[in-house]
């Protein structure tokens, strides 16, 4: 078995990957706050500070939130996780003084809008890291094929090992 832990695919490592993730956030919320009406973000600064904000609080407070909210999350079945996410956003409006929420359900609204909006915008990133599946009885005769010490894909060597169990008396015919 090989076990084999690859990092240089992720597209979020570095100081590049929080400006990305910072830069998707900031559109988010400005698309958030376009929408809805109980939400006020004052100018493009003002909604990249609150991207940041919301991401530190995200980063270090949620955890703290969610483990000390653990029985409310687990007997309203995760739904708790809604009112923390409205939480982290009113915590941020009170950190930001050119970002105004009017009230918890603003807050609610704004989080679930920018949560959508969040997936809708990483959807082109999803779709060029995602890796692309060639069989190894097609690989090409100059790219390397993953192989253990017998010469075997994990797939041909699984298949061999399924038809040996099936047909035990077989090895014992030689």
């Amino acid at each position: 078995m090989k076990i084999e832990i690859n990092n240089s695919n992720r597209f979020y490592s570095g100081p590049l990957g929080f400006l990305a993730q910072l830069v998707v956030m900031t559109l988010a919320a400005i698309l958030a706050a376009f929408i809805l009406p109980g939400v006020h973000i004052d100018s493009v600064t003002a909604a990249i500070l609150t991207a940041a904000v919301i991401a530190l609080l995200n980063s270090f407070i949620r955890p703290i939130l969610i483990v000390i909210t653990l029985p409310f999350t687990v007997f309203s079945m995760g739904l708790f996780l809604l009112i923390i996410n409205a939480l982290i956003i009113l915590m941020a409006a009170s950190l930001v003084d050119s970002f105004h929420v009017d009230n918890f359900w603003s807050a609610l609204l704004f989080s679930l809008l920018l949560t959508a909006f969040n997936y809708l915008l990483e959807i082109p990133n999803r779709l060029m890291r995602r890796p692309k599946y060639q069989p190894s009885d097609q690989a090409k005769p100059d790219e390397h094929v993953d192989t253990d010490a017998d010469g075997f894909t994990s797939y041909e060597e699984l298949e061999s090992t399924l038809h040996q169990e099936d047909n035990p008396n077989e090895n014992n015919n030689i």
